[in-house]
């Protein structure tokens, strides 16, 4: 895990439901820090502030949350984007504890100097860009790596049983899941088919100019022996 110390200011607020709206306007994020079962404190944060923590910190990351001087250790658990502006609408906290083990969501990284399917000109396509882990927030991670230099032809593929976690993190994630699998271009595909093709066609070709100079050959064989006669 690293060890930066990802912080962020928040304000208590009083105002709650369509109120909030006056809030937005003004550049302020309404969001809410779910603490052990104790009522839910609602603040608001700076929505450009908001959006660095949560590129930082993703939903794997301790955010040291600062509400009107008091401290709280949190991780995002949610950030609701308005569709088509990316405004952040609204976001939930989560308040952990040192010695408590947390569930949260850590990216997988594709890793290996050369994956022998690309070299192959084949596509690699990832299905999974992050999985559920279960671990002391001392022991997250900021992503896992997943061995790619297997993937060699058409078909191989990579599920979450490959990837090796560190001591102290716990993988939840189905480990039958694909994480990635290689498949062959379209354009190849389609080359392959015309090649194809173009030798079937090939091979009908002799049989039909035997057959077309076969039917001459008949034909004169029969007028001469017409003639014959």
């Amino acid at each position: 895990m690293s060890n930066e110390t990802i912080t962020l200011t928040a304000t208590k607020r009083e105002v709650l439901g369509k109120k909030v709206h006056a809030l937005r306007a003004e550049g302020q994020t309404p969001a809410v820090i779910h603490d052990h079962g104790k009522a839910s404190i609602h603040v608001s944060v700076e929505e450009k502030e908001l959006k660095k923590a949560y590129s930082a910190a993703g939903k794997h990351h301790v955010v040291e949350l600062t509400v009107d001087g008091k401290k709280y250790s949190t991780m995002i658990k949610d950030v609701t984007f308005k569709p088509a502006t990316n405004l952040a609408y609204h976001t939930v906290f989560q308040s952990v504890k040192a010695n408590e083990k947390v569930k949260a969501e850590v990216p997988v990284n594709l890793v290996g100097d050369e994956i022998p399917a690309e070299k192959a000109s084949l596509l690699v396509l990832q299905s999974l860009n992050e999985v559920e882990v279960e671990a002391l927030p001392r022991d997250l991670v900021d992503a896992l790596d997943i061995d790619a230099t297997v993937l060699t032809e058409a078909g191989d593929s990579v599920t979450v049983a490959d990837i090796k976690a560190p001591s102290g993190v716990t993988i939840l994630t189905d480990p039958e899941t694909t994480v990635a699998t290689v498949e062959t271009p379209k354009d190849q595909i389609a080359e392959a088919d015309a090649a194809a093709a173009e030798l079937a066609a090939d091979a009908d070709t002799p049989e039909a100019d035997t057959e077309a100079s076969a039917e001459p050959a008949a034909e004169e064989s029969e007028e001469a022996t017409e003639a014959d006669k």
